[in-house]
């Protein structure tokens, strides 16, 4: 065999690293695609009636009011209560929480509030709502002291239809357990807990990270009025900007 032919089969140093590296993260891809998988199967496990329920401090949910069960709109709004209902669970009755952390003293009732929509979602029509139910949302701008910024959502007008109850929160079943995907996935979390693989696995699998700063709404005092404004619009077009 000739000299030449040898040399283009022998690979070099930066070419062995190279392999090495393409290996590992192969290795780290397939441990993505393993914990998926195993992820999956604990999700799909069964629930266990337990023989004996025990409860789990409270919780609180609307229910329409007694006084208009009896009007001829009830099953359209019991229908509505069961896509815009929210539940919260509390380890007291009287969902009472401080008003400020650290304090002794100081408690106020927990604000708990009808399901709300994002502008994104209405927009996007994945809310399950029919025409009539839509028309009894209205729009609401919404002002974050935190961020300063100015958002959309969609608010149910008639809140005084439902009233909050609260009953005690019983667990009544438990998921089953699998020994063998309880042992995997601890392994594999270890395994990548101890020498860090969790950044490089998300490089390879989702792309680069990035932080998340939420949507990004221009605030009033920053806003061009006259940005969509043709160039040889009349005068009269920006006189109303100013009205």
């Amino acid at each position: 065999m000739n000299t030449q032919e040898w040399s283009y089969r022998i690979k070099s140093v930066r070419q062995k690293r190279r392999l090495v590296k393409t290996d590992r993260d192969k290795q780290l891809i397939q441990f993505d695609k393993r914990r998926a998988e195993l992820w999956q199967q604990k999700r799909l496990l069964p629930l266990v009636p337990l023989e004996h329920p025990y409860q789990r401090g409270w919780k609180r949910f609307f229910v329409l009011r007694e006084d208009l069960k009896h009007s001829p709109r009830t099953a359209f709004y019991e229908t509505l209560l069961a896509k815009i209902n929210t539940v919260e669970y509390h380890y007291d009755k009287t969902f009472k929480r401080k008003k400020r952390p650290k304090k002794r003293y100081g408690y106020e009732v927990k604000q708990q509030l009808l399901r709300e929509f994002s502008i994104y979602s209405w927009d996007a029509k994945k809310v399950n709502l029919t025409d009539d139910e839509k028309a009894c949302f209205t729009c609401v701008e919404t002002f974050d002291v935190k961020t300063r910024r100015v958002g959309i959502k969609y608010v149910f007008t008639q809140p005084w239809r439902y009233k909050l109850k609260v009953t005690p929160h019983m667990i009544t079943h438990i998921k089953l357990m699998d020994l063998d995907i309880e042992r995997e996935l601890s392994y594999i979390a270890d395994h990548i807990d101890n020498h860090n693989l969790e950044p490089r696995i998300n490089l390879l699998t989702r792309g680069r990270g990035y932080r998340w700063s939420g949507w990004f709404y221009e605030q009033n005092k920053y806003i061009n009025k006259i940005k969509n404004i043709p160039r040889y619009s009349p005068k009269e077009a920006y006189l109303e900007l100013e009205t």
